[in-house]
């Protein structure tokens, strides 16, 4: 309501085209009232009653439309290229509106998961993403096996998907120094696991991580164990790597018996079962 009644200020000059608008209707509604109450039209006066009115009230709704969004991008300009009292979020929209949006769980990994979530946080604040925890069989990176990290290219991925600017938060977490001690490390893997060794436990260092980089909604592992995604055919044939699955299949032209992960019983990480997140 705030944020509305500071359209109305001195300074903003909007108040004029809206009392602009407010006429127009009022004509274009007499001219209008006319057509539906007259019976009859005997003369040329009765014409001009009704279709004057009508006439300057549409001529008058276009032009007040039309310098009211006009003024509007007056103010974004103004606001944008100086500091003065116009205080531009307030104008436009809301930021509590956000914050007090319906609470969302998303649980998955991936590209579709991404895909929600870049959608969902156009219309709330409160999102958890529990994401998947897995190489899908692909051989670690150097980063990973130097730094002794967990899967977590879907936990960075989905990070970046809840970030306020996507590319620069793609560029800093996937950044590959390429020289010195650090070299083939990545920037994303050093900084989780720094934050880690901060906290000393996985999932509350992926929440804080959260909070640090003020992310949209927060990430959390769904498991602490490290699992693999597994499919068995029906020749018996254990695939371990999710990209060669389908491969697979069409070469031995074979059916899938069953999708598994292993180990079998991998346990939920505490944070994601609790009542609140």
């Amino acid at each position: 309501m705030k944020g509305f009644l500071k359209w109305l200020k001195k300074s903003t000059k909007i108040k004029r085209w809206i009392f602009l608008i407010i006429v127009a209707v009022a004509l274009t509604c007499f001219g209008f009232s006319k057509v539906l109450t007259t019976t009859e039209i005997s003369s040329i006066s009765q014409i001009v009653e009704i279709v004057v009115p009508f006439v300057i009230g549409f001529v008058l709704l276009v032009l007040g439309l039309v310098f009211i969004q006009k003024r509007t991008l007056e103010i974004l300009v103004e606001a944008n290229e100086r500091n003065n009292d116009i205080n531009i979020n307030s104008l436009i929209f809301n930021k509590n509106v956000y914050e007090k949006g319906p609470k969302v769980v998303v649980i998955g990994g991936g590209t579709g998961l991404n895909t929600v979530l870049r959608g969902i946080k156009k219309y709330t604040n409160n999102i958890t993403a529990i994401v998947t925890v897995s190489d899908y069989g692909e051989i670690a990176t150097d980063s990973r096996r130097e730094l002794e990290l967990k899967p977590i290219e879907d936990i960075k991925t989905s990070m970046i998907s809840l970030s306020n600017h996507e590319d620069y938060m793609e560029a800093l977490l996937n950044y590959k120094f390429e020289n010195g001690k650090l070299a083939n490390l990545s920037f994303g893997d050093i900084y989780l696991s720094a934050m880690q060794n901060i906290y000393g436990d996985f999932t509350n260092s992926i929440e804080k991580t959260s909070k640090v980089l003020r992310m949209v909604g927060k990430v959390l592992p769904v498991t602490l164990d490290e699992m693999e995604i597994c499919a068995e055919l029906k020749d018996g044939t254990v695939v371990k790597e999710k990209n060669k699955i389908s491969e697979i299949v069409y070469e031995k032209i074979t059916k899938i018996e069953r999708i598994y992960l292993t180990p079998s019983n991998c346990r939920p990480a505490p944070r994601c079962i609790r009542g609140n997140i």
